[in-house]
């Protein structure tokens, strides 16, 4: 299915001049032609289909081609700025049977000859953005074979860091190994045994003292009835 025809740019009046051959090398001039009494006047399109451009000269009542400026680059032949002017152009017609002409095409206001200037810009700009984005596309998809061929190998090389080096596990059985508690905590030291010096009396010294003549008379009366 082709694509639809765009239009790109219109302007309502424009002004077609039959132009003399170039005089010299360094381009035409404006002030060379009849700009007074221009031999067309009409409109004209700017078209794009399938990426190729065309500006269209067409009569505003009926519509009907007046003449076709194929466009492949811009700036390039088929359209040329004047030297003397930025309102006029020379571009190149062709006709169905391939023949062609340079006419002069201008434009009463200068803000519509910049508006054909951007749009021809942009246009091709945008062109040789997509074949650029294709190129980086292509060159995306090539395939990179990644596996292993039969009996390749590869090294690894591990980076440990020296603190961890240094970390080493005690050997069992060492000299000077002091064990650890057992679990639960450390042992209670022994009760201690109170000695001697630390019993209290059942009575007081005097007590004890004043009793020790009942307790001999006592023993000596149970002596002699024995």
């Amino acid at each position: 299915m082709d694509e639809l025809e765009r239009c790109i740019l219109v302007k309502q009046e424009v002004f077609v001049y039959k132009i003399p051959p170039r005089q010299s090398a360094r381009g035409y001039r404006a002030a060379d032609w009849n700009l007074s009494t221009p031999d067309w006047t009409g409109r004209m399109r700017v078209m794009e289909k399938n990426k190729n451009v065309r500006l269209k000269l067409e009569d505003r009542g009926s519509n009907e081609l007046f003449a076709a400026c194929p466009i492949e680059q811009y700036p390039g032949p088929a359209v040329e700025s004047v030297t003397d002017s930025s309102r006029y152009f020379v571009i190149k017609i062709v006709d169905v049977g391939g023949r062609s002409a340079f006419i002069g095409l201008g434009f009463s206001d200068r803000s519509d000859s910049f508006d054909l200037n951007v749009a021809l810009q942009d246009h091709f700009k945008q062109l040789t953005k997509e074949v650029e984005i294709s190129k980086e596309d292509q060159t995306s998809k090539i395939d990179l074979d990644l596996a292993f061929k039969e009996g390749q190998t590869i090294k690894v090389n591990i980076n440990i860091p020296r603190n961890e080096k240094s970390k080493t596990k005690p050997k069992a059985g060492g000299g000077g190994l002091i064990l650890p508690p057992p679990p639960g905590g450390s042992r209670p030291a022994p009760a201690k045994v109170p000695g001697t010096s630390s019993l209290t009396p059942v009575s007081s010294p005097v007590d004890s003292d004043k009793s020790l003549p009942t307790l001999i008379l006592t023993f000596f009366v149970i002596s002699v009835l024995t």
